[in-house]
C-alpha cells in the first residue's frame, strides 16, 4: 500500500502545482490585459448641435472657448495653473464667460473615457468640480487608467460627492457619447488643431495661455465689439 499513498502525494503535488501556474496566468493576463477603450460613432452626432459646457454670467460681453482634450498634458497645465485665476478674475467680474467644448485626440486611448466621466458628473450638476478633479489627478488616473480608466474615474467621481449608482449608469450607458462627437465634431469643422486652443471672436489661438493674454484678448475683444456697436 506504501507506493500506492506515495503516487496519490506525488500527484495531489503536481495537481497542486499546476493551479497555481494556471492562476499566476490568469492573473498576469487579468493585470496585463489592455482596458476597454471608448471610442466616438462620429455618426451618432447627427441632428446634434455642439454645445459644450459654459460658467459665467450669459449677460458677459465676451465668450471664450476652449477646445480641450481631458489627457492632454498641456491642456492640464492650463487647468491647473491658469483656469483658476481666469475664473476669478475674469468670469467670476462678469468681463467674459467660459465654455468647454470636448476635442478628445485619437492618440489619446483614455480621452473619450475621461470626457465621459465629466459628462456624467453633469447629470448631476457637477461637471466644473468633475472638471477639476479630473485635470488635478491627471499624472494619477492617466497612468492606472491604461488598465482600467472606469475604475480610476469612478473614484475621482467619488471623490467631487457624485452619486455613485447614477454615474455608474450614465457612465455605462455610453448616452452621453453622441455629444461629445457633436463636440468634437464641430472643433474639427473649424479646423482645431491642437489642445488647448482657444476662440476668443473670430479667432482661434492654439496652444494653452497664460492668465495675462488671456486678459488682453478679451480686452480687446471687448474694445472691438464697443467699437461695432458705436458704428452701427
Amino acid at each position: 500500500m506504501a507506493p500506492t499513498v506515495r503516487s496519490s502525494n506525488k500527484s495531489f503535488g503536481t495537481l497542486l502545482v499546476a493551479v497555481a501556474v494556471i492562476g499566476v496566468v490568469v492573473l498576469g493576463y487579468v493585470v496585463s490585459r489592455p482596458a476597454k477603450v471608448i471610442t466616438l460613432d462620429p455618426a451618432s452626432a447627427a441632428g446634434l448641435t455642439a454645445a459644450g459646457i459654459v460658467i459665467g454670467s450669459p449677460d458677459a460681453p465676451v465668450e471664450v472657448t476652449e477646445y480641450a482634450d481631458f489627457e492632454c498634458p498641456a491642456c492640464g497645465n492650463f487647468a491647473v495653473l491658469q483656469e483658476p485665476d481666469v475664473r476669478v478674475r475674469l468670469v467670476e467680474t462678469g468681463q467674459m464667460r467660459f465654455r468647454f467644448v470636448d476635442f478628445p485626440l485619437a492618440m489619446h486611448a483614455n480621452a473619450v473615457a475621461a470626457h465621459n466621466a465629466a459628462h456624467c458628473a453633469n447629470e448631476q450638476g457637477k461637471f466644473w468640480e468633475m472638471h477639476d478633479a479630473i485635470f488635478a489627478n491627471q499624472g494619477n488616473w492617466n497612468t492606472q487608467a491604461t488598465r482600467d480608466p472606469r475604475k480610476v474615474l469612478r473614484e475621482v467621481a467619488r471623490g467631487v460627492g457624485l452619486d455613485d449608482a447614477k454615474w455608474v449608469d450614465c457612465f455605462d450607458s455610453g448616452r452621453m457619447l453622441p455629444q461629445i462627437a457633436a463636440n468634437r465634431a464641430e472643433a474639427e469643422r473649424l479646423r482645431v488643431s491642437s489642445t488647448p486652443s482657444f476662440r476668443i471672436g473670430d479667432r482661434i489661438s492654439a496652444g494653452a495661455l497664460t492668465f495675462d493674454q488671456m486678459k488682453e484678448a478679451v480686452q480687446q475683444e471687448t474694445a472691438r465689439l464697443a467699437g461695432d456697436s458705436a458704428a452701427r
